[in-house]
């Protein structure tokens, strides 16, 4: 609605424009819609999404390889494009072609599809390795002499019903086979949302995984830029990987309709502010993967936190201030600033993703108030620096409908992920 206001569409509705005819096989105007300049954006976005979770003995990058091995229903294209993923035998998978997009309004009509095995053989091409694949066995022979397997699967998602589960059998059946004859054996998911990974994650011969998340029209440029070292994965978990579905407690099951909401179910949100990270953290269960959490092909070193107090509260209240979009100006005021030291200490440079939980008295153990990417080349350092508001550091006040300063100890943090914190400190309002 704010946006609706915003935009003064309470004077009229704007007249939509052209591009988007209402019958897409009649004769239309064509307008071209993308510029060159989005090219690099799109790839640095694909190559960003990529989370690297597993990377035993520097597995990846990949080094001197004679013989690649694709498995997977998820590695090749779709027959033909359409504006979303066909053929889902399941709510769970996509499980004839590489999932680059969700569902629904979640979704779109490509330009083109690089696809993974597309941009593996292009790239066998240039270093002179051979490829082999099969995309259709769920059991499929390996060849002895292959350098890596890399297997490909899915977790699709889309508006209007909800997943059925975290994982599927199929695909995780497909992991550990291939994984059971290959000691080099690398697992690439692209999936819409959490992907429990406990069926195989353990197992010896699995060396690297990856959640590739839903990269667009570069799914294989950026997957093989990652793979191959040209570029250094960066991308964090914006959620929390359990060990077992029942670790997301009530979260995983719908309100249903039942008695006088038959026909509207209700939630009451019990959980509050106890989801993801913050439940988990509430119950002290372990994840899988913790929220924020990444892996790089160099590592980190966090040291010199500081803290300052740029202005000292007064009141418990924001000052009354005629409202502004965004609500009380004073919610932004700056209160404190946090700064700290990242050393990059290994052999490549990389982006390193800074982040800032703060602990509000009589609130979650801690939540998530601050995050910074910093490119740090090898032996550098970078300073990173976040700024704590009003608003950052307050609860909402249920009774007097406002948001409110808790008085007491708050804790701060600043590291790698939600669980990897090195840098503490505390202050007192």
């Amino acid at each position: 609605m704010a946006t609706w206001y915003q935009l003064d569409q309470e004077k009229g509705i704007p007249h939509p424009g052209i591009g988007m005819p209402t019958d897409v096989t009649a004769a239309h105007q064509r307008v071209i819609g993308r510029s060159p300049d989005s090219k690099p954006t799109l790839l640095k976005g694909a190559i960003e999404g990529h989370v690297l979770v597993k990377n035993t003995n520097n597995a990846l990058p990949l080094k001197s390889l004679k013989l690649v091995s694709v498995f997977g229903y998820d590695a090749h294209g779709p027959d033909f494009l359409e504006t979303q993923p066909a053929g889902v035998s399941s709510a769970q998978a996509t499980q004839n072609n590489t999932l680059y997009v969700a569902g629904g309004s979640g979704t779109n009509s490509a330009a083109y599809i690089d696809t993974p095995l597309g941009a593996i053989q292009q790239q066998a091409y240039s270093d002179g390795s051979s490829v082999m694949w099969n995309f259709d066995s769920q059991d499929p022979d390996v060849d002895t002499t292959t350098d890596v397997c890399l297997v490909f699967v899915n977790a699709y998602s889309t508006e209007g019903y909800d997943r059925p589960g975290l994982s599927d059998s199929y695909s995780d059946t497909l992991i550990t086979n291939v994984a059971s004859k290959c000691s080099n054996t690398v697992v690439v998911v692209h999936n819409a949302g959490i992907r429990l990974v406990d069926e195989w994650i353990e197992h010896e011969n699995i060396t690297a995984v990856m959640f590739a998340h839903l990269p667009g029209q570069n799914t294989g440029r950026a997957l093989v830029d990652l793979l191959y070292g040209r570029a250094n994965p960066s991308g964090r978990l914006p959620y929390t990987v359990a060990k077992k579905a029942d670790d997301y407690g009530s979260l995983l099951l719908p309100s249903e309709p039942e008695g006088k909401y038959w026909l509207f179910p209700q939630s009451d949100f019990s959980e509050g502010q106890f989801i993801d990270y913050r439940a988990f953290d509430e119950k002290d269960i372990s994840p899988r993967f913790e929220f924020g959490y990444g892996l790089s092909y160099t590592t980190f070193k966090y040291s010199g936190l500081n803290l300052h107090k740029t202005n000292q509260p007064s009141t418990q209240y924001p000052p009354s201030a005629p409202v502004m979009q965004g609500g009380n100006p004073h919610l932004w005021d700056e209160l404190v600033t946090v700064t700290a030291v990242v050393h990059n200490t290994g052999s490549v440079d990389g982006d390193e993703v800074a982040q800032l939980y703060v602990g509000i008295p009589n609130g979650p153990v801690r939540q998530l108030r601050g995050f910074e990417k910093v490119p740090i080349a090898t032996g550098k350092s970078e300073t990173v620096s976040f700024s704590l508001t009003r608003r950052d550091l307050s609860a909402w006040d249920v009774g007097a409908q406002q948001w409110a300063l808790q008085r007491g100890t708050y804790k701060i943090w600043v590291g790698h992920s939600s669980r990897e914190l090195p840098l503490k400190s505390t202050f007192t309002i």
